[in-house]
């Protein structure tokens, strides 16, 4: 009966969606407006002049383009407990995020206005854009589980946690007896306990939808296939339809995932959010991109990027001005705090109206230590297509140079613990440093004679190096992943010093 009203429920939600998507323009200004209007008489606001912003072009003049470093002060205040600095609302919760290339910790304020009306809002509308398309996705009639982080509460008496362990933490009452596990499991800060009990509970129940970051997820389908015995995970959740998945580049995980879950009846979807924001969903499963939400407590602004360049424009533009199959910068200003937050990421557009993305990279996710200047976007699709080719499957891998000297030349080297290896590793790494060299010029005009680098090295590690890397980091669940690329070999040295003590 439940899923009966909510269905109903979500055909009048998604008239909503389908206003922002023809014409988002007059949501984004709306929700500038109110930002600046609400947060004038912060320490923030006053510092900007505010009250003196009246167009966004005043806000641009009034506000630059900030990063993390630049906002710390600020926050640094508000975990100490200060009221009106960044936001005039009580802030009681911090996303806390180790990005993937340092082990600093970010904390990013979480306003009540722009959980319920950004991130819980966005929750919602996934679902609705799921019954749009399968109006037999029964969420409401079985069990949903959102594989999330760890709360905790600070010395000040504050919170901060995983952005999706603060969504679990106030999730919907009208949800929670279809979600699994138990808060008390899905909010556990031990990882190997947490696995081990929501593999237990998880297992018995009915699930249609699964979400999380799938290198976390395969770590819980193990669990519940060693339980089970169960030969896939078909076999243990039978009716599975709807599969949301974020935080890492799933092309090299969607064959492993197949045979995982080998159904016909299984969607995937992909979302683009952060501790930042939630920012983007699939909403049709058959065409590329995700749909950018604008009516959701952010306010957006893009940088141009220039690949060949790898430099950012100084002009933002407006969702109205962008260009289809351009890539861009996101800039976000929130109803909690950040203003003109320069996220990291880069974006391509690939559909106008509605506007439709796909994260391409990152602003200085590369490796550039030969003037090579390869991004994780190509490695990734590199990775996923010469996986194909040799029927390979990996669970994780880095990237780092091995440097110039008098007794050898520069070199990538790969470090890759494989789920199922190449028949022929050489042949697998011969085939990936070719079809590199087709993907970015300037790794092919390094590489052309071997006269700055030769053919990458490829290191097969043993299960669970990765695993005991994190362990020992402190980054072992949640949002946390090993960073791809690296422009020094501390990161390799450290794994082979696991490699040699597991030897």
């Amino acid at each position: 009966m439940t899923d009966k009203i909510l269905f109903n429920y979500f055909k009048l939600r998604q008239i909503g969606i389908d206003r922002f998507m023809s014409n988002p323009v007059p949501f984004q200004k709306r929700i500038l407006k109110r930002l600046i209007k609400e947060n004038r008489h912060t320490l923030y606001g006053k510092k900007h002049d505010f009250r003196l912003i009246g167009t966004i072009e005043d806000y641009r003049q009034a506000v630059p383009v900030n990063d993390y470093k630049a906002l710390y002060p600020y926050i640094s205040q508000m975990m100490e407990g200060q009221p009106s600095i960044l936001s005039s609302e009580e802030i009681k919760w911090f996303a806390k995020s180790s990005g993937t290339s340092t082990g600093r910790s970010k904390y990013i304020p979480v306003s009540h206005n722009y959980l319920v009306n950004g991130h819980i809002k966005c929750a919602w509308d996934a679902a609705s854009m799921i019954y749009n398309e399968d109006s037999d996705a029964k969420l409401f009639a079985n069990k949903s589980l959102i594989m999330g982080g760890s709360v905790e509460q600070l010395d000040s008496g504050l919170w901060a946690g995983d952005i999706s362990g603060i969504i679990i933490k106030h999730f919907p009452k009208i949800g929670r007896r279809f979600y699994t596990p138990d808060f008390e499991t899905a909010l556990m800060k031990d990882w190997d306990l947490k696995i081990e009990r929501m593999a237990g509970i998880c297992s018995k129940d009915d699930l249609t939808l699964i979400a999380g970051v799938p290198t976390w997820l395969i770590v819980l389908f193990e669990a519940v296939l060693d339980l089970t015995g169960a030969a896939n995970i078909s076999e243990v959740w039978p009716n599975l339809r709807s599969f949301l998945h974020g935080g890492v580049n799933f092309e090299p995980y969607r064959k492993q995932f197949a045979d995982y879950i080998p159904s016909d009846k299984i969607i995937y979807r992909e979302v683009f959010n952060a501790s930042e924001g939630y920012f983007a969903i699939q909403n049709n499963k058959d065409q590329e991109g995700m749909l950018l939400l604008c009516n959701h407590e952010i306010f957006y602004e893009f940088l141009p990027w220039s690949a060949s360049d790898k430099e950012l424009s100084q002009e933002c533009l407006e969702v109205h001005e962008l260009e289809l199959g351009k890539e861009y910068a996101m800039v976000i200003s929130n109803t909690s705090g950040l203003y003109r937050y320069l996220l990291g990421d880069i974006v391509k557009v690939v559909h106008l109206n509605p506007l439709k993305i796909k994260v391409a990279g990152r602003t200085t996710a590369m490796i550039n230590v030969f003037g090579e200047e390869l991004s994780v976007m190509n490695v990734e699709q590199a990775l996923s297509h010469i996986c194909g080719k040799h029927n390979a499957l990996i669970r994780n891998y880095t990237v780092g140079p091995v440097y110039l000297s008098s007794e050898h030349k520069g070199a990538h080297e790969w470090y890759i613990e494989f789920v199922r290896k190449p028949e022929n590793v050489e042949h697998f790494a011969a085939d990936l440093d070719s079809y590199l060299r087709e993907l970015n010029s300037d790794y092919d005009a390094k590489r052309s004679k071997d006269m700055a680098l030769v053919g990458l090295k490829l290191r097969s590690l043993p299960n669970g190096s990765f695993e005991r890397w994190m362990r020992q980091k402190g980054r072992y669940g949640g949002q946390n992943k090993v960073p791809r690329l690296n422009n020094d070999r501390k990161l390799l040295e450290e794994l082979n010093g696991i490699v040699h003590s597991l030897d």
